[in-house]
């Protein structure tokens, strides 16, 4: 199984990962965060995994409520559109499974194709067609 660094929560879907806290780890999945870590995202492990280009998650679930006060649900739109940016993945635990890069070597090395539905990294979609 996939060791995943966790931060926050631990989700209440599975998402196909072995939980751990420290290195060594092949993805990164946010649980949950609370209003102000969202504002003011700067966890730096979530920094660096994404800045070397290992995969992270966020369990849109683990998410603050919207607050009803206009400029603040504003600005936790703004926050979620960052880390879209720098190329977080948004995942409500639901059924379709993420195949990430080391995930599609495996499918590719045993000729087996990805679950319908699939939803695939870009490096995994590069592995599968052939290109990476």
């Amino acid at each position: 199984m996939t060791r995943a660094l966790l931060v926050g929560k631990e989700p209440g879907t599975a998402l196909g990962y072995q939980y751990v806290t420290e290195p060594p780890y092949d993805a990164v999945v946010i649980g949950s965060l609370r209003l102000s870590e969202l504002l003011r995202f700067r966890e730096e492990r979530v920094l660096e995994a994404l800045a070397e280009g290992k995969p992270v998650y966020l369990y849109t679930p683990g998410l603050p409520e919207v607050p009803k006060n206009r400029a603040l649900s504003g600005s936790l739109t703004a926050a979620q559109r960052e880390l879209k940016n720098w190329g977080v993945l948004f995942t409500d635990g639901g059924r379709k499974k993420l195949i990430t890069a080391e995930e599609a070597r495996i499918l590719r090395s045993s000729g087996a194709l990805p679950s319908p539905g699939a939803v695939l990294t870009p490096l995994a979609k590069e592995i599968l067609e052939g290109t990476q």
